[in-house]
């Protein structure tokens, strides 16, 4: 199951919870029924923001090519960019 961290904006905490994709709270009350979170003193209609996570990681060895391109491994891309 994916992690996620959501930013709540009365506070400006972190939390880091898991869920499945198809899920998108958007109330620290939601969060907290989805992720069974203790809500404290937090108002339960205070909006959640998710911020910027990592999708998924694949191992080289499932590719074909299993090497990482240069940009992965600490080298230069070859069009001076790389596509991740």
């Amino acid at each position: 199951m994916p992690t996620y961290d959501y930013r709540i904006e009365a506070t400006g905490d972190v939390v880091e919870v898991k869920h499945t994709m198809a899920l998108t709270p958007k109330t620290w009350g939601e969060l907290c029924i989805l992720a069974n979170l203790d809500p404290q003193e937090i108002p339960e209609d205070s909006e959640v923001t998710i911020l910027l996570s990592t999708a998924g990681v694949v191992k080289s060895s499932t590719l074909k090519n299993p090497e990482a391109p240069p940009c992965m491994s600490g080298g230069d891309c070859p069009s001076g960019g790389c596509g991740f």
